[in-house]
């Protein structure tokens, strides 16, 4: 792997991650910190880069000459939760939630804002819309060998250009002075945006990315896993480094935007008008188009994601057959919009997230416990039982005697009241591994 082919594959990491979603919440981010934004956007970041960078380095460092996945991490609790789990993870960050989501973020704010009232109406723009979106995103996906050169020379440097025009006037002509911080940002501005970050579920789409980076690195014949690792810590980095950038620039935008726009409920109304204000009725096609490259890229990685994946887990299917199934479906998904898709799919990540992210940070201590299955089942159960019910009250089904309980958790209102609980877990685990490995020693000797 020379420089320019790490520097190509990071670029691409970085496009895959950085969807609609992820350049909505910095700017909702910065209005709010105002003052504040320095400590915020630390908190931020964490979640948001920092965390989905370790689950990368987590697949990487899983890395076997027969296969490193999210399902050789989760087999290591039992090798049919490994595979009941993966697929889970892959449904709802693929074709059920993550994929179509790409299409209908695009439509609704890089299509809708330019179409007649009554055309908006109609089902037909979206129909037709989804249909171009998604036989750009096969094109694109059918030769995963070719994945890395396309999204990190052509479409990245573009989404980088089309960024960098609205960060660049928005320094040389600021919108206004930077306000006071409002709400939680006023008293706890690095733990509420830490939560943020949490919630742009960027964990689970590093663990699912993470099987493109890999096979990218077997195609080039990187099989070694302390070479590999290398190389995904390399990609890994530059892609932090961008998204840092694009996070805290997005963040300025937004902090510097309450003069001219005032307060609005979401990022995607911010980025709408600060365009305008900036670049006058261009910043709406810059907005545009900002947000159709974001959303194109992520589709991309997520379709060939899945595809590699069902293609190593059922083989009797091709590579681009499953492409075209994974597009396909993901397009019929789409057309039902994005506010029902919301609905239905949060519940079931509220309820997965977690659980990857100590599957992922378990990962890297096992050893110290010589991966005794007992201290994942316990861990990951104790917080099932909590991100459950967070699940359910997302879904507006509300168990009130066990809420009522579950509120007594430590940041349980700040939707992780599971990490407690984790680490209780991981710990009775760990106490009876010690005495399964004494009793073994017993009954060798």
């Amino acid at each position: 792997m020379t420089i320019r082919k790490n520097l190509v594959m990071g670029l691409m990491l970085f496009a895959l991650f950085l969807g609609a979603g992820n350049i909505i919440f910095p700017p909702a981010l910065g209005q709010l910190a105002g003052e504040n934004l320095l400590v915020a956007m630390i908190g931020f970041l964490i979640t948001g880069v920092g965390l989905p960078l370790v689950a990368i380095l987590a697949i990487a460092n899983s890395n076997t000459n027969e296969n490193g996945s999210l399902q050789t991490i989760a087999s290591r609790v039992h090798p049919v939760f490994g595979i009941i789990f993966t697929m889970v993870v892959y449904m709802a960050i693929g074709p059920f939630f993550g994929i179509p989501r790409t299409a209908t973020v695009s439509y609704e704010i890089g299509i809708l804002p330019f179409l007649s009232p009554e055309a908006v109406e109609s089902s037909w723009p979206l129909l037709l819309f989804t249909i171009l979106f998604f036989a750009i995103t096969i094109a694109f996906a059918l030769n995963p060998a070719k994945l890395v050169d396309r999204i990190g020379k052509i479409l990245t440097p573009i989404l980088f250009v089309i960024i960098g025009a609205l960060i660049f006037k928005s320094l040389v002509t600021p919108m206004g002075e930077i306000q006071a911080p409002k709400g939680d940002y006023m008293t706890q501005p690095f733990f509420r945006s830490f939560v943020e970050g949490y919630l742009t579920m960027d964990v689970i789409a590093a663990l699912v990315f993470g099987i493109i980076i890999i096979n990218t690195l077997k195609a080039a014949g990187i099989t070694e896993k302390k070479e590999a690792f290398k190389a995904t810590l390399i990609a890994g980095v530059v892609a932090a480094v961008g998204l840092t950038f694009v996070y805290v620039s997005l963040g300025y935008i937004g902090a510097t935007s309450v003069e001219a726009i005032g307060i609005q409920d979401n990022g995607g109304a911010i980025l709408a008008l600060t365009s305008t204000v900036l670049y006058g009725n261009a910043g709406k096609i810059i907005l545009a188009l900002t947000i159709l490259f974001a959303c194109l890229t992520t589709s991309i990685g997520l379709v060939s994601a899945c595809a590699q994946y069902f293609e190593e887990r059922f083989p009797t299917l091709s590579y681009k057959t499953y492409v075209f199934i994974f597009a396909g479906f993901s397009m019929a998904i789409g057309n039902f919009g994005l506010t029902q898709l919301i609905n239905i799919s949060l519940p079931v990540l509220m309820m997965i997230y977690p659980l990857a992210i100590v599957l992922m940070l378990m990962s890297f201590i096992d050893n110290s416990f010589n991966r005794k299955p007992i201290v994942y089942i316990l861990a990951l159960s104790f917080t099932a039982v909590v991100s459950f019910f967070d699940g359910l009250v997302v879904a507006n089904i509300k168990v009130t005697p066990v809420i009522e309980l579950l509120e007594y958790l430590p940041l349980y209102e700040q939707q992780i009241g599971w990490l407690l609980p984790a680490i209780v877990g991981a710990l009775i685990g760990y106490v009876i591994s010690l005495f399964q490995r004494e009793n073994k020693a017993s009954h060798t000797t």
